[in-house]
Order: structure tokens, then C-alpha cells, then sequence
């Protein structure tokens, strides 16, 4: 509830500091004392549009402070965890109103947007007036009201889990169909290209291996080119080994005439021939290490050829190739095997789509009934409030083919003001006044409802006196029961009924020109007093006075 106000330079307030408590408050003082100052000032801390003109003149800016009392598990907890505001139980509600238009919102003293302040100021306040566009009168509220009413809020809530479930299995169908159709459209290519991959058979890191073969054979290349001349020349066409046998043969033969001449020749033609057969076994021994096919060289470069081939043509890397084959594979698999995939995600829409509306039938009917109770306590309410010729009527209409997350209904609230009349939406058929008690009519059958915290009504009670000003009061009174309620009242009747009376007056500042707005409690005589005023105006009679205690006893017993 709205526990303490505090405005600063406001239009006419310079000053003012005020504190509520529940129940039932009323706000009374003559036409032009500044009630509306206080509601404006009130709906800027709310998150209102701000506006330069309601700076006081003279001064650079203004401000409004509302300190709120909420229980710990009331829904503005959840939206300043969310937003990340510090909450240690209080909460304070501030807006700033520079004269240059400028405004600045806090919550708990940290700075937040216009948008977040209104948000959490509509789950704190509902301001209610002939005039009001902000509360029942809006039509996209109604449905939500009326599950409230009929205590259908769960399985609304059920039925749009069913239908995001049913979306999203739709989604699904529809995804995979298209995904179907457009490989349908390349089956041909894709058919082409998985055989062509497959032929390939690209691996994971296989061209990185090959081309570091082909690296490594390309050096033995060279090796090898040395070592094969080398060979040839030590065992080739161009050895000289076959000379040196036949010289040492036939230096052999001479050996038993001169063999001291021939034998040191003879050996060391024998050490080159061993070691140039040594030289030989080396060679061979080289060539077979260096490791060099020619024909395995061939064929590396003939598969990276395809590869790199292969990788342009799919518009890939070559390390890419495994994937795009899996790709192409999938999406064979798809056509092959797709229709089947198809089905049953098409038979679970269709499956889904059954529950949900089943769940959105029954939803529907509940709804109906709960229209007709709705109607029937919001009627009963009606003659006391002198509308006892007025309808109020939910209209609930439901078609099928209209699925939307909260089912198949569209709700509005309409009213027949006349008999033989044509019934219209609330806020276009009924007047200022009229409509005014039809919203608190409204307000009270669903006062235990979903309602904020803190109801303020702005002299709902025109326009009427007597025994309809008094059952308003009786029913602000009933409502006051439930939530706090702040009411700006002209009626005496209602002044009566509350808990909590201030008294708005405007007065000339001392030894300045100019007037300003004060608001100040009533101590029981000068409530009696100020309800004395309300029933004979300017001049106080002892018979107002009189009427005064009357009603205030009358109020007193009722309760």
C-alpha cells in the first residue's frame, strides 16, 4: 500500500509531506483547491508523462516521492530482482521534473527508465476516474479480468504452454518440409555429388600427410640422382673394375718371372678393386634407404591433384571435403528416408494441435459460464448506484479458427445504459459519470481479484448525491476492506464512509504574492466541519452541522 507522499514544487504545492494508512482515505476541499495538482503529482511518481508546467513557477524543478508498504511475494519483488534494484523491503518511488521538460526516474535510489518506473507504478496503483483510460476501460485487460473472475488464471496459463507446444511442433514440420523440398529440387546433384565423394573418399588431415610426403620424397629425389651417378660410376658401363681385374690377371701370369716387380702392383690394384666394391655395397645400401619410387611420387601428386580438384568444385577446403560429403550424405539420407521423418513430425502437430484445443474448448466454456456470473454480480450491484435501467455484459466471443496463445475467446466489457438501446464497448456507450460507476461496480465484484495494492478513485461520485452518492461510499467502503483506497470526493456521503479524511485547501502565502496548496488531516470535529461544508457550501449552518454527525454516525454504525 501507499504508505507515505512527498512532493517538492509541484504546480501550487511547494511543500508537502503526507502519510496513508489502508482503508478507506478520502481527499475533500472546494473546486479549484488543487485535488487534481495532488493526482498529477501522484501519476508523475507513477511513471506519467512528465511535463515542464508542472514545475512551480520560480523554481528550477520539481519532485515526487511515493513510499510504498508491499508484502514480500507481491510481483514488483520479482521485477526489481529482475532489473537488478536493490530491495531491502521498503520501497521508494521518486521522479524528478525539470522545468525544461527533462524528467529523471529512481527506484530505491537507483536511477531507472520512465518505462520501468510505470511499470512497476501499474502493479502498485489503479487510478480510476470519469475520465480514466488506463485501467477496466482497457479492452486488452478484459480477458485476463474475466479468468481472474472465474478463477481460470492456471488454466489459461496451461492452455498457452499447449499452444507454444503446438507452435513449436508446427515450426518443426514445416522446417523439416521445406528442407525436404528444396533438396528435392537438387536431387539430382546431390545424388551426383555423393557417389563423385564417395569415389573420392577424401580423409581428415589427408592432404596435409600427402603433401608432406611428397616434401620429403622430393629431397630424396635429389639424393638419389647423386647416389645412382655415383653408382654408375663405380659399377656402371664406366666402371673401372672390369680393367682392373684383367691387369691384375695378367700381372698374375708375370708374377713367376719378376715377382718382386709385379707383387706391390698386383696388391694394391687387389685393395682398389675391395674398395671400390665396398663402395658399391655402400651406394646400393644409400638408394635402398632413401626410399624414393618414382611411381609412389606419381601418385601423391595425382591425389592431391584430386583433392585440391575436388575442393574447388564444392567451393571448399580440402581439410573441409570429410564435411561436405557428410552434408551431401545427409541430405541423400533425407530423401531417401525424409517422408518418413515428415510423418511423424506432422502427426505430432497434428497431435499437439488436438490437446491444445481441447484445453482451449473447455477453457472456452468455463469462461462462458464465468461470463454469465460476472455479469450477474456486477448487475446487482447497479440498481443501489442509480443504473438499475443499465446491462453490464462480457462480451465473449469465441472462434476456432482464431488460436491464440490465451485460446479462442476475444473479451470486452460492454454495457447497455437504456433498455432498447444498442449495447457498445464500456468506454464508448457509457458517459463520464455513468461510466465512472460502472467501473466501481466492476472494481468491487472483483476487488479480490488480482487488484493492486493501492485503488484511488477520482470523483467518481459526480454528478450524483443522496442515496448514490452513499452507496458509492458503502462500496468503496466494502472495497477498502480488501486494498487501500483513496478516494477524491465531493459527495458528503462518501466523506462519511472513511477511515482517513484530508482536507485540500488553497491559501495566499504570507507576505508573498501568491497562493499555494496545502493538505492537512482532519481531526474528528473539523471532519465534521468539512462534511458540514459539503452538504450547505460557504456558509455553515447548524443544520449541515448537524446532517454532518448524522451521516458520520450512520457511517460509524454501518461498519
Amino acid at each position: 500500500m501507499l504508505a507515505a507522499l512527498s512532493i517538492r514544487d509541484i504546480v501550487l504545492i511547494e511543500r508537502l509531506d503526507l502519510s496513508f494508512l489502508p482503508g478507506l482515505t478520502v481527499l475533500t476541499g472546494e473546486t479549484g483547491a488543487g485535488k487534481s495538482i495532488l493526482l498529477d503529482a501522484f501519476t508523475l511518481a507513477l511513471g506519467g508523462r512528465g511535463d515542464g508546467a508542472l514545475v512551480r513557477h520560480g523554481a528550477g524543478q520539481g519532485q515526487v516521492t511515493a513510499e510504498f508498504d508491499i508484502a514480500a511475494d507481491h510481483p514488483v519483488r520479482a521485477l526489481l530482482a529482475e532489473a537488478g534494484i536493490d530491495d531491502d523491503g521498503a520501497l521508494v518511488l521518486r521522479r524528478m521534473q525539470h522545468a525544461d521538460g527533462r524528467t529523471r526516474a529512481f527506484v530505491n535510489d537507483q536511477s531507472v527508465s520512465a518505462q520501468m518506473l510505470r511499470s512497476i507504478g501499474r502493479r502498485l496503483v489503479e487510478i480510476h476516474g470519469q475520465h480514466d483510460d488506463r485501467a477496466l476501460v482497457d479492452a486488452t485487460s478484459h480477458r485476463a479480468l474475466l479468468d481472474a473472475y472465474g478463477g481460470l488464471t492456471g488454466r489459461a496459463e496451461e492452455v498457452g504452454g499447449l499452444w507454444r507446444g503446438w507452435r513449436e511442433a508446427r515450426k518443426a514440420a514445416a522446417q523439416e518440409k521445406a528442407r525436404l523440398d528444396e533438396a528435392a529440387k537438387e536431387a539430382d546433384y546431390i545424388r551426383h555429388s555423393v557417389e563423385e565423394l564417395n569415389a573420392l573418399a577424401p580423409e581428415p588431415g589427408e592432404e596435409d600427410r600427402l603433401a608432406d610426403r611428397r616434401a620429403e620424397m622430393m629431397r630424396f629425389e635429389k639424393i638419389a640422382s647423386d647416389l645412382n651417378e655415383a653408382q654408375e660410376a663405380v659399377g656402371g658401363a664406366a666402371s673401372p673394375i672390369p680393367g682392373l681385374a684383367a691387369a691384375v690377371r695378367r700381372l698374375e701370369r708375370r708374377a713367376g718371372e719378376a715377382d718382386k716387380l709385379v707383387r706391390p702392383a698386383v696388391e694394391a690394384i687387389d685393395a682398389a678393386l675391395n674398395a671400390l666394391d665396398l663402395a658399391r655395397t655402400h651406394l646400393d645400401e644409400a638408394l635402398r634407404e632413401a626410399d624414393f619410387d618414382p611411381l609412389e611420387l606419381e601418385r601423391i601428386e595425382e591425389r592431391l591433384f584430386a583433392l585440391r580438384a575436388g575442393a574447388r568444385k564444392f567451393s571448399c577446403t580440402v581439410e573441409d571435403l570429410p564435411a561436405v560429403a557428410a552434408r551431401f550424405a545427409d541430405d541423400l539420407d533425407a530423401l531417401d528416408h525424409g517422408a518418413e521423418a515428415l510423418r511423424a513430425l506432422e502427426a505430432k502437430a497434428q497431435e499437439t494441435e488436438a490437446v491444445y484445443r481441447a484445453a482451449a474448448r473447455d477453457l472456452s466454456g468455463r469462461r462462458h459460464l464465468a461470463a454469465a456470473a460476472l455479469d450477474a454480480a456486477v448487475n446487482a450491484e447497479l440498481g443501489p448506484l442509480k443504473l438499475e435501467r443499465a446491462r453490464f455484459i462480457t462480451q465473449c466471443q469465441s472462434d476456432e479458427a482464431d488460436e491464440q496463445a490465451d485460446g479462442f475467446d476475444r473479451v470486452e466489457f460492454w454495457v447497455q445504459t437504456n433498455p432498447g438501446t444498442r449495447p457498445g464497448p464500456m468506454m464508448k456507450v457509457a458517459s463520464g459519470g455513468e461510466l465512472a460507476r460502472f467501473l466501481l461496480a466492476l472494481k468491487v465484484v472483483l476487488a479480490d481479484k488480482g487488484s493492486a495494492p493501492t485503488l484511488v478513485f477520482d470523483e467518481i461520485d459526480t454528478g450524483v448525491g443522496g442515496a448514490v452518492a452513499d452507496a458509492i461510499g458503502a462500496r468503496l467502503a466494502r472495497l477498502a476492506e480488501r486494498s487501500q483506497v483513496v478516494a477524491v470526493t465531493h459527495a458528503p456521503q462518501v466523506a462519511a464512509r472513511a477511515g482517513h479524511h484530508f482536507r485540500i485547501a488553497k491559501e495566499m502565502v504570507a507576505e508573498q504574492d501568491r497562493v499555494a496548496t496545502s493538505v492537512a488531516p482532519l481531526a474528528p470535529d473539523h471532519r465534521r466541519e468539512e462534511i458540514a461544508r459539503m452538504l450547505s457550501g460557504a456558509e455553515i449552518t447548524t443544520e449541515a452541522r448537524a446532517a454532518a454527525e448524522r451521516l458520520l454516525k450512520s457511517a460509524e454504525s454501518a461498519t
